[in-house]
C-alpha cells in the first residue's frame, strides 16, 4: 500500500506542470505537426518533391495547384509495407527492436473537367486524397544498476529497463480544387481533415534491493489514450516561366486539433485512483512551401521543394498555469522547422525511373539544459542535449513504374532515418508526476537520457487507372 504524502494537485495542470513531459513534447511533433504521411509510390519515390509538377492526387499534401495540372482523370490506391528498426542506447548498451506492418497507405484521385470553351480557363479539376501513417514506436532502454533510488521505507530500487511505447495511426483526408489558366498558370485550394488515435506508455521495470524482486512503475498520467480530429486549409499557385521551368508556392494554415485524452491517475492511498478525461486543443505551425521544376523534355522532370514553418505550435484549453508553462517552453526552445526535398523522374518509353532525397531539421533548440544522471549514478546539473525529444530527419527514395496506357503500376522504396535524445525517469514530487507501482512510488528531478536511432524501410505499390 502506497503511503500518502502529498496533496492531490489539479489534474489537468499537474499533467503539464513540468515542461519536460517528454512524450507530450515528442508527440506534438510526431503526431500533431507531422507532414510526412504516405502518398502514391510516385510521390514517395521522389521524396514528396512534386510541388511545381503536380498531376498526382498526393500533391494535395504540398501544393493543391498541382491538381490543376492534370489533363486526364486518375484513380489510384497504394499498399504500404513498413519495417522499422529502433535502437536505444544508454551508457554504451543498446537495445534493438524491429516491427513490420502492412496497410493501405493511400487512396486518391483527380476528376478532370475540360471547359471546351473560348475561356482561358482550360480545366477545372477536383482532387481527393486519403493517406495514413502508423504511429507505432517502441523504444526500450537497457537497465543500469547505478541508476537507483531510495524509497520512503529505506529500500533501494535500481533500473532493470525502461520503455516508451506508442501504438496508433494518423490519417489525413484532403479535398482540393485546381484550375488551369491558359496552360500557363495553375491555382488550387484544399481542405484537410486530420485524425489521430493512439495510446502512449511510459514505464520502467525496477529491481528491489531487499528481496531481488521487480515491479513495473508507470509515469503519473500514463498510459494515456488520445483521440483527436483537426483541420487545415491550403492554397497554392504554379506558373510556367517557359516550357522548361515552373515555379510554385503554397501556404498551409496551422492544423487546429481538438484532442480528447483519457489518462490514468495514481494517488497516495487515495480513492481518486483511476481513469480521467480532459479535452485540450493544439495548433501546429503554419507552413509555406516554395517549389521549382525543370522539365527539359517529355522524358525528364526535376523538382525542388523548400518548406518552412512560419509560426510556433501552441496548446490550449489546458488550464492557465499549465498552458502558460507549456507555451513558454515552446516559445523558448522551439525553432521553425525547414524541409528540403529534391526529386526526379526519367521516362524510357513506358518505363519510369524515379528518385528523391529529403532533409527535415529538428524542431527544438540545438542544446537544451537538463539535469541528468550519469553512468555512475551521479547527478550532473550542468548537462545539455541536442536533438532532445525529436531530431532531424533524412529520407531517401527510389522507384520505378510502367504505364499500360489506361492502367499503370508504380513501386517505391523509402529509407527514413532520424535520431534523438529522450529523457525518462524524471518525475517531480512538487507536481505529483512521480513513477508508481502497486506498492511504491519514487520522484526524481534529474532525468536519465538515452539516445534513440529510428530507421524505417518502407515499400509501396500503387495501382492506378487513367480515364
Amino acid at each position: 500500500m502506497i503511503k500518502k504524502s502529498l496533496a492531490i494537485l489539479s489534474i489537468s495542470a499537474a499533467f503539464y506542470a513540468q515542461a519536460q513531459d517528454a512524450s507530450v513534447l515528442k508527440n506534438s511533433v510526431d503526431v500533431y505537426s507531422n507532414s510526412g504521411l504516405n502518398g502514391s509510390s510516385k510521390y514517395n519515390a521522389m521524396a514528396g518533391a512534386m510541388g511545381a509538377l503536380g498531376a498526382d492526387a498526393s500533391v494535395l499534401n504540398s501544393n493543391p495547384a498541382g491538381i490543376g495540372v492534370a489533363i486526364a482523370s486518375d484513380l489510384s490506391g497504394t499498399l504500404s509495407i513498413n519495417n522499422s528498426k529502433i535502437s536505444t542506447g544508454l551508457f554504451g548498451n543498446a537495445v534493438e527492436n524491429t516491427a513490420n506492418k502492412a496497410d493501405v497507405g493511400q487512396v486518391g484521385g483527380i476528376v478532370v473537367f475540360e471547359t471546351r470553351s473560348t475561356s482561358p480557363w482550360k480545366f477545372v479539376n477536383l482532387g481527393v486524397n486519403f493517406s495514413t501513417k502508423s504511429l507505432d514506436e517502441y523504444a526500450e532502454t537497457a537497465g543500469n544498476s547505478n541508476v537507483a533510488f531510495t524509497l520512503d521505507d529505506g529500500d533501494r530500487i535500481s533500473l532493470n529497463a525502461h520503455a516508451y511505447d506508442r501504438i496508433g495511426d494518423l490519417t489525413k483526408m484532403s479535398l482540393g480544387l485546381g484550375g488551369n489558366y491558359n496552360n500557363r498558370f495553375y491555382v488550387g485550394a484544399g481542405l484537410n481533415l486530420h485524425g489521430s488515435n493512439f495510446q502512449q506508455y511510459d514505464y520502467a521495470s525496477m529491481k528491489f534491493a531487499s528481496d531481488g524482486g521487480s515491479e513495473t512503475f508507470y509515469k503519473q498520467y500514463t498510459p494515456y489514450l488520445e483521440d483527436a480530429t483537426g483541420f487545415s486549409a491550403t492554397v497554392g499557385v504554379i506558373g510556367k516561366v517557359n516550357n522548361q521551368f515552373r515555379l510554385g508556392a503554397a501556404v498551409e494554415t496551422p492544423t487546429w486539433w481538438n484532442i480528447d485524452r483519457t489518462y490514468t491517475f495514481y494517488g497516495y492511498d487515495s480513492a481518486d485512483d483511476g481513469e480521467y478525461s480532459e479535452n485540450i486543443s493544439f495548433a501546429s505551425p503554419m507552413k509555406a512551401t516554395l517549389s521549382a521544376a525543370f522539365v527539359p523534355s517529355k522524358n525528364l522532370a526535376v523538382n525542388v521543394d523548400y518548406s518552412l514553418g512560419i509560426t510556433k505550435p501552441k496548446f490550449g484549453k489546458m488550464g492557465s498555469a499549465a498552458q502558460t508553462e507549456m507555451d513558454n517552453f515552446l516559445d523558448a526552445n522551439y525553432k521553425n522547422v525547414s524541409e528540403v526535398k529534391v526529386g526526379a523522374e526519367y521516362r524510357i518509353q513506358q518505363f519510369r525511373l524515379r528518385g528523391g532525397y529529403g532533409l527535415t531539421t529538428g524542431p527544438y533548440s540545438d542544446m537544451i539544459a537538463m539535469a541528468s544522471i550519469d553512468n555512475l549514478g551521479q547527478v550532473n546539473t550542468n548537462s545539455s542535449y541536442g536533438n532532445l525529444y525529436s531530431g532531424k530527419k533524412e529520407m531517401f527514395g527510389l522507384g520505378l513504374g510502367y504505364d499500360f496506357k489506361t492502367f499503370y503500376v508504380d513501386a517505391a522504396y523509402n529509407n527514413i532515418w532520424t535520431n534523438y535524445h529522450m529523457p525518462f525517469l524524471q518525475g517531480f514530487s512538487t507536481a505529483g508526476t512521480e513513477y508508481y507501482s502497486n506498492s511504491a512510488f519514487f520522484a526524481n528531478e534529474a532525468a536519465v537520457v538515452s539516445e534513440t536511432k529510428n530507421s524505417q524501410n518502407n515499400v509501396t505499390l500503387t495501382l492506378g487507372w487513367k480515364f
